[in-house]
């Protein structure tokens, strides 16, 4: 890495020599010579392993300009990627101490100083730079409002992140055709108002709570995670086929969510005494959505109702059309109970074999970059996509 660094570095000084060399051809008097001498002033420090000196007078050898403004902020956006966000936000606020650069290319500025404000983590300094170009710079707006809702989202001001991300969606118009829709706002509107609502839940206010999950919806009808919120408010405030309602909803929205809704339905139609309602719609989300945790729901009831037998029965059909480990692992369970001796000392081995493989693998994966682990992110730490993680299928899966 410190050889392409070292690399890189050389380009750009036999890049600015070629251009000094062709300028000095057309410079004259001391303005020439003293770029000639930052440009070998940068060459010696390369040349003595000091790339810090030479970085520094390259960039004061090469002229701020219009015509130079593009290689200043490509450099800077160098060091940033790089890591060295301290020489990008030199170099960019070298660049804001021009004020006789046209008010175009100082906002370009503006907006790489502040992308470099974000990478150091000084999101105050950032956000009152963007806030200047949302005013100030109509061309750079919406990018700046990105920047600004990234902001808002990693200090959890979800009312301010609201704010910002209701100006990005489009505006209808009768006269002319509605521009094309960017799905990923509405659904982090979504969020964002299910994050208040949560907000509101710990406080046990479930009047302030709905209203903000209402407002979810509306920006996406199929957010699954305001429609399991809702849910949870109706469960607890006793209104358990409101509850229903909301956790049916579940399924039309998104199936692959049915296993999140299966502890809360179950305990929604006991509360209604009707375990057969349950049952039911279990056997009807299995032909609509294999899953081993509905399955293994499925297996329980009908051990509890018709016995082990008929159960196991029951599983090792399902298990013929999609294996799963999960699956397998009730399979041997109801195997031990029925075997004794050395058969059943073999089987509690495999047993504890197909557990340790389970424990091994992750739960839930991103579909937009493939981030995994044991649990439910509605945001993924990954890639920062809201809702994209979902019970990973398959037989070492759901």
């Amino acid at each position: 890495m410190a050889d392409l660094w070292q690399l890189l570095l050389v380009f750009t000084a036999i890049a600015i020599g070629w251009w000094l060399g062709r300028r000095g051809r057309v410079a004259s008097g001391d303005d020439g010579a003293a770029l000639h001498h930052q440009y070998y002033k940068g060459l010696n420090f390369l040349i003595n392993d000091q790339p810090d000196g030479a970085l520094d007078a390259f960039i004061e050898a090469l002229e701020v300009n219009s015509e130079t403004l593009e290689t200043h902020i490509a450099v800077g956006n160098l060091m940033r990627r790089k890591g060295e966000v301290e020489r990008a936000i030199r170099i960019h606020q070298n660049l804001l101490s021009r004020p006789s650069l046209p008010r175009v290319h100082l906002h370009q500025a503006h907006l790489e100083l502040a992308r470099d404000f974000i990478s150091a983590g000084l999101l105050d300094r950032a956000e009152r730079l963007l806030q200047d170009l949302i005013k100030e710079a109509p061309e750079l707006k919406e990018t700046a409002m990105h920047h600004l809702l990234e902001i808002y989202k990693d200090e959890k001001e979800w009312q301010q992140a609201i704010d910002i991300a209701e100006q990005l969606l489009p505006r209808r118009s009768l006269l002319k055709a509605s521009p094309p829709v960017d799905k990923t706002v509405p659904a982090a509107l979504s969020h964002y108002c299910c994050e208040l609502a949560e907000l509101s839940l710990v406080k046990n206010d479930y009047h302030s709570a709905r209203a903000q999950l209402k407002k979810s919806l509306s920006y996406d009808r199929n957010c699954v995670r305001a429609s399991l919120l809702m849910a949870d408010i109706e469960f607890r405030t006793g209104h358990y086929d409101r509850a229903i309602k909301n956790l049916r909803k579940v399924r039309e929205q998104d199936p692959a969510f049915i296993p999140e809704t299966i502890d809360l339905l179950r305990a929604s139609f006991e509360r209604l005494g009707d375990n057969e309602g349950f049952y039911r719609y279990m056997l009807e989300s299995l032909d609509i959505y294999p899953s081993a945790t509905i399955l293994l729901n499925l297996v329980d009831d009908i051990n509890a109702k018709k016995g082990m037998p008929a159960a196991a029965d029951f599983l090792g059909k399902e298990l013929k059309k999609r294996p799963s480990l999960k699956g397998l692992a009730k399979l041997v369970e109801f195997h031990i109970a029925n075997t004794s001796g050395q058969p059943k000392e073999n089987l509690t081995i495999l047993q504890l074999l197909i557990e340790q493989l389970m424990q091994s693998k992750p739960q839930y994966q991103c579909h937009h970059c493939g981030f995994s682990g044991k649990r439910l992110h509605w945001l993924c730490p990954g890639c920062n996509q809201w809702g994209q993680i979902k019970a990973i299928r398959g037989a070492e899966g759901d």
